[in-house]
């Protein structure tokens, strides 16, 4: 199977549907279920590392015009300059993200505060050079966004682990990185979005990260670098 299908989109799957949002999979088909998010903000309509597709603007239309497009992780530059050019915005992204801005074609609007009108506050995570990843909290619904740390595509999930840590960060979980959120709905970079019970998925994946690390050696080990040298490629 395909880790990420770098060929033209076929067509979409909407994977996460909610009052104020909606999460579609472009390549349906590959491992690394890369994903893409809409959030409806009081500024309109913000897209979360999107993935062009045919018939996705279509599915953006129903929610209303675009405020933004942002990028979450360095390795997420996916179609965001597409979409930005697409709808007349620049690429949001925060200061401590310096690998995409190369990588892009669109204007950059570095922001330092909230995520526009969007109800979003960000929070930085830099855990080593080379990655840089951006976590999106809304309190007024509680909704989480992780691009990167943790996923609940098969390549970071094991045992019954409804979200997962991605394989390098299982040793040290990094379990401060979410205090003060209580979300009542996970949204991700790479899988399906967990929407019920997802503060327990989310303290279960952090507590039981490292306990259940050689699990997730004997069956994520070769995967998890297969996607890592697929990310880090041009």
């Amino acid at each position: 199977m395909t880790m990420f299908d770098r060929s033209d989109s076929n067509g979409y799957r909407v994977v996460d549907r909610w009052d104020g949002g909606v999460g579609w999979l472009a390549y349906p088909d590959e491992a690394g279920q890369r994903a893409s998010h809409l959030v409806v903000g009081d500024d309109g309509v913000w897209l979360f590392d999107p993935l062009d597709a045919p018939g996705v603007n279509d599915l953006i239309s129903e929610f209303g015009s675009v405020a933004g497009v942002a990028v979450f992780s360095d390795y997420h530059a996916r179609d965001a300059d597409v979409f930005a050019e697409r709808y007349g915005v620049p690429v949001s992204m925060p200061p401590w993200m310096k690998r995409l801005e190369s990588r892009l074609d669109a204007p950059v609007d570095r922001y330092t505060g909230p995520l526009g009108e969007s109800g979003f506050s960000v929070r930085r995570y830099t855990p080593f050079p080379g990655w840089a990843e951006t976590l999106a909290y809304r309190e007024s619904d509680r909704t989480l966004y992780i691009p990167e740390v943790l996923g609940t595509a098969p390549i970071f999930t094991v045992a019954d682990e409804r979200i997962g840590v991605y394989l390098l960060q299982r040793p040290r979980p990094p379990s401060g990185l979410f205090e003060g959120y209580d979300p009542d709905r996970l949204i991700v970079g790479h899988g399906t979005g967990v929407f019920d019970d997802a503060s327990a998925a989310l303290d279960d994946a952090l507590a039981g990260a490292r306990r259940r690390l050689p699990t997730a050696l004997v069956q994520n080990g070769l995967p998890q670098v297969r996607a890592l040298v697929e990310a880090l490629g041009p």
